[in-house]
């Protein structure tokens, strides 16, 4: 009885493994880039309603956010049960894409759904913007995704508002409030563009104050230091990366239908285009079973590198589009 007993415990363990196994695949599986153009025309069908200005871009965000909510397997990040206690990559590219949309939920409040800087904030974006900012790993109540729902829903009736003549609504699609956005992004490119690089380490100088002979700062830092990402956070660096490319794919390719004629004005269509490009080779296919971590010029591949090469030159293109879009 005894090793009868013994052989359907090994036989239940042994399942649930390989559940959990498949399980782990399965929800590991990164979701696709959508159509927004072919979203927006659908979804303002549902609605009954014209695709105005600033629908392709809430429908970018609504459809980002939703994702990370409905993929398969859910929201993992703040898990605490197998298999996704212990999957990293999955909850790494869920952050990425978060920063992306929190970045873009703080200029749709400041400035694409206002005005002027003395203008009154829209009332579903002031509840939006704030849910977004809760801990992404909390998962006692509230958890993180009740909160990134409510967010949701806020930009769901934003959006319907948008569309309905008679609301007060706004999105103004401007150069000066489009610069905006594009200096968040920016900012979040370079940063994980810095941080894929130092998969090998790099000696750098201190330039902090470069440029400013009055500059100062709180504490000295040394003139040159070693910056290296750990081991252990190569492949969480990577799939942040890789997330926050992901959904910033998404938000370019609805401000290119939102902003068409102030980038138009600018001659930075193509400027725009290009900027998708470089971003979704990022997307492509990882062939490799682990994100590896080779010299510089070494024989063994550093996916890190490559996925910064792309970062850094669709920052480089940002950066270009930017200064268009002020000075062109």
């Amino acid at each position: 009885m005894i090793k009868f007993n013994k052989k359907i415990a090994t036989s239940i363990l042994a399942s649930l493994v390989v559940i959990n196994f498949v399980l782990s695949i399965w929800w590991d599986m990164e979701p696709a880039v959508a159509d927004i153009k072919q979203l927006s025309i659908e979804q303002a069908e549902i609605l009954g309603v014209k695709p105005v200005t600033g629908f392709a871009t809430m429908t970018a965000v609504i459809t980002v956010t939703d994702t990370l909510l409905t993929k398969p397997g859910g929201y993992l990040t703040n898990d605490k049960f197998p298999p996704s206690v212990v999957m990293d990559n999955m909850p790494a590219f869920e952050f990425g894409a978060l920063q992306q949309i929190r970045d873009m939920a703080l200029v749709l409040r400041n400035d694409f759904s206002r005005s002027q800087s003395q203008s009154v904030e829209d009332a579903d974006l002031i509840k939006a913007q704030p849910s977004l900012n809760f801990d992404n790993s909390r998962w006692v109540f509230p958890s993180a995704e009740s909160e990134y729902n409510k967010a949701l829903v806020s930009f769901k009736q934003y959006r319907t508002r948008l569309a309905m003549p008679s609301s007060n609504a706004q999105f103004y699609a401007r150069a000066d409030n489009l610069s905006e956005w594009l200096q968040e992004v920016e900012k979040r490119l370079g940063s994980l563009s810095q941080r894929l690089s130092a998969s090998v380490g790099q000696d750098r100088l201190d330039t902090d104050l470069s440029g400013d002979n009055t500059a100062t700062q709180s504490t000295k830092a040394d003139a040159h230091r070693m910056i290296k990402t750990s081991w252990w956070e190569l492949d969480d660096v990577f799939y942040e990366a890789r997330g926050s490319s992901w959904a910033l794919i998404h938000f370019l390719k609805a401000i290119e239908i939102d902003f068409h004629s102030v980038l138009e004005d600018k001659n930075a269509l193509v400027s725009l285009k290009q900027i998708i490009r470089e971003l979704e080779q990022t997307q492509d296919t990882i062939w490799s079973p682990m994100i590896l971590n080779g010299s510089g010029f070494g024989p063994m591949a550093n996916h890190s590198l490559v996925m910064a090469n792309y970062i850094s030159r669709a920052n480089a293109a940002i950066i270009d589009l930017n200064t268009l879009l002020v000075q062109g």
